[in-house]
């Protein structure tokens, strides 16, 4: 018997719950996502008629494809419900396509919803529509331009350093970005400074308070040494410390937006140490379903994708019935909290939500996995919390006189917690200090002790995947759909590694990033890649058509790689010799690129398969037994400079030393960027990097 309609999703787990919404008249089948796609073999894309792509079906869908045929002839209509998103648009254009949808004379329409909810898929057949062809444009022209760049960079990189490397529209920029912020720490010369508190008795307390040292009458000051430090705390002996000034005030902080896709990787990276491919991962799982005692196949969040804050009326409605009925009235916010809706956000979309307030996060503990439960319970915190007050603290500053010394305190006190009963951030963690009674102006409180430290201005800081999204947001680079499979190809390409939580550059990434600014500027310029972002939006509004865009793009390319094609011509690509011998064949080893790097490898391979790493010397001995510094890396990747005689010497640094020694002090000098800094913090020694060092 025929069926009346069929249903087309991307996900195989989506197909469950949505059959239960329907019931038998809908029969319901998975793309398992894209169907067809630009052939692996060749560019795919006829650069001499009209920038054309030339799609296959991809392999292994032709069973799929074969299944969904059999069940389109079975129907009356047939609904494309693919993500809500240009990806999806894409997949379900390209449906009608393999399938031939358009030629069998039955009416096929296009249907999104944002969550997987009975009334979410049920209110979506209302809003039956055609494929918006801006949508499909706008994923079509990033796919064309992205295997442009790949297809055609890339053979020059597998010529220029290794076979298996890759170049891409985005993930090239990002790199860039990464080896900017490095090549900024590097050159960054830490400055000394000291602080100076004072564990402070008033009157009747047993607990001391901790004032700071500020300066003194005339102003702020900062303390730059130990002996300058010293020197302050011997003319304040014997001196009175006297409450000069008290101010109290009230401060209130707002709540936060609900998430987007590059604030729930952020937040999920800080507070729960995700990778950015593993929160989007999970975050999919909590999105198609989860299957929940009596209840079935549940999706418990709205789309993950979007660059969006704002929240449906029935979210909100709901949101502030449970705020109500478990924290009061005076919780709930006074206004509704968005984002200004900027010209790249998909506004059609939803934030980051639960898809029901009501099924709270201990709720379904015992039926989620872990880390499900933990980035599930995250996502519903931050949007009840967007859905709350503001709180509300009152504050207290304290200036205290000691001679002409001035230290200040300063104490907050919680008077209202708002959104704080249900999401607290990094910064509400850190415990402030609090007074127990308040101080009078012209209070006497007794000194019990300094407490004084040493410290080095730090310089940038090394990138997080967190603070990696943020920026390539801020900067246009790519959209919420691109950033966690940005990093993830970097990273397993080799380039970049991860250690701890920070990112850094591999020798590899370097190399890529060097030979991508020389040959291929325009490639990784942030501003370059960030208009072609706007014009992208173009085309999904409307107003720019697609391969004009791929068409102004070409022919700067095309030149570029001509270019730089004629000077590898003039590059010696033939492995480099080495000093070592092979001890298993006396052949010189001679030095290759590896996923991770350089290493030493005999010539006379296959016969002879002996391997190990290479070790770069400098020019520079070791400080600590006068043996050979050479160039190092950790397991993951990561430059450092080592003595060669590890283990039995232990020296290790981060920046390249120089053959210079310090004219002050004779200690071990290291490069910074474009200056020489001496590794002895009594020193501080700074100088220009000699001519003769600049390009070594």
């Amino acid at each position: 018997m025929a069926v009346k309609n069929l249903l087309i999703v991307e996900s195989p787990t989506k197909v469950k719950a949505i059959k239960r919404f329907l019931g038998s008249n809908y029969d319901v089948a998975a793309s398992q996502g894209h169907v067809r796609d630009l052939p692996r073999s060749q560019m795919g894309v006829d650069v001499t008629h009209d920038f054309e792509p030339k799609y296959i079906t991809i392999r292994g869908k032709g069973d799929l494809l074969a299944d969904l045929r059999k069940r389109v002839k079975k129907a009356d209509r047939i609904y494309l419900a693919t993500d809500p998103d240009r990806e999806g648009e894409a997949i379900s254009w390209h449906l009608t396509k393999a399938l031939k949808l358009d030629e069998i004379g039955k009416k096929v329409e296009r249907i999104t919803f944002n969550e997987i909810t009975k009334k979410a898929v049920k209110d979506s057949f209302s809003h039956a529509r055609a494929i918006d062809m801006h949508l499909v444009d706008a994923q079509q022209a990033r796919r064309v331009l992205d295997r442009l760049v790949g297809y055609q960079i890339s053979p020059l990189l597998w010529a220029k350093i290794k076979r298996g490397l890759s170049a891409g529209r985005v993930q090239s920029v990002a790199l860039r970005i990464i080896c900017d912020r490095e090549e900024e720490i590097a050159a960054f010369i830490p400055e000394e400074y000291w602080t100076l508190d004072a564990m402070l008795l008033a009157p009747g307390e047993k607990k001391p308070i901790v004032a700071h040292y500020y300066g003194d009458g005339n102003g702020k000051r900062e303390l730059k040494s130990e002996e300058e430090t010293k020197a302050l705390i011997a003319s304040l002996k014997g001196k009175k410390y006297v409450v000069e000034e008290v101010k109290k005030g009230e401060r209130t902080k707002k709540a936060p937006l609900p998430f987007t896709t590059s604030t729930l990787q952020q937040e999920a990276s800080k507070s729960l140490n995700f990778g950015t491919q593993k929160t989007m991962r999970i975050a999919q799982q909590l999105y198609e379903g989860v299957d929940l005692k009596g209840r079935g196949t549940v999706g418990l969040i709205t789309y993950l994708r979007t660059d969006s804050t704002r929240v449906s009326d029935e979210a909100k409605a709901a949101a502030a019935d449970y705020i109500r009925e478990n924290f009061g009235a005076d919780n709930l916010a006074e206004g509704v909290k968005e984002a200004k809706s900027g010209a790249k956000i998909q506004d059609a979309h939803e934030a980051i939500r639960p898809a029901d307030v009501t099924i709270t996060p201990v709720m379904v503990k015992d039926e989620l996995s872990r880390e499900q439960f933990r980035l599930y319970q995250l996502i519903w915190r931050r949007f009840m919390a967007s859905q709350m007050a503001a709180a509300r603290y009152e504050t207290t500053t304290v200036k205290i006189a000691a001679g002409d010394a001035r230290f200040t305190l300063s104490a907050s006190r919680t008077v209202f917690d708002g959104f704080l009963n249900v999401y607290t951030d990094e910064e509400d963690r850190i415990e402030k200090q609090t007074l127990s009674r308040s101080l009078e102006k012209g209070a006497v409180l007794k000194l019990e002790s300094f407490e004084d430290k040493q410290h080095f201005a730090t310089g940038p800081a090394h990138y997080t995947e967190a603070s990696l999204v943020h920026d390539l947001e801020a900067l246009g680079i790519g959209r919420p759909s691109t950033y966690a499979p940005t990093i993830s190809t970097i990273m397993a390409r080799h380039y970049i590694t991860r250690e701890g939580k920070n990112l850094y550059v591999t020798e590899l990434g370097e190399a890529v990033n060097r030979m991508m600014k020389e040959a291929f500027p325009s490639i990784v310029d942030v501003n370059f890649t960030a208009n072609m972002e706007k014009l992208l939006d173009g085309v999904e509004e409307g107003s720019v058509r697609w391969k004009t865009i791929v068409e102004n793009f070409w022919p700067d390319l095309d030149e570029a790689i001509k270019k730089a094609e004629k000077e590898l011509e003039q590059v010696t690509i033939a492995d480099e010799e080495s000093e070592e011998v092979c001890e298993k064949c006396g052949r010189h080893m001679v030095i290759k690129y590896g996923p991770h790097g350089k290493f030493l490898a005999c010539p006379g391979f296959p016969e002879c398969r002996n391997t190990k790493p290479y070790f770069e010397k400098i020019g520079v001995a070791c400080p600590k037994c006068g043996k050979d510094i050479v160039r190092k890396k950790t397991r993951k990747g990561r430059v450092y400079y080592g003595c060669v005689d590890n283990p039995n010497c232990d020296f290790m640094s981060w920046q390249k030393p120089s053959a210079t020694p310090c004219p002050q002090c004779a200690s071990l000098m290291v490069e910074r960027g474009n200056k020489l800094s001496c590794t002895n913090t009594e020193c501080g020694y700074v100088t220009e990097k000699p001519k003769d060092e600049e390009d070594a």
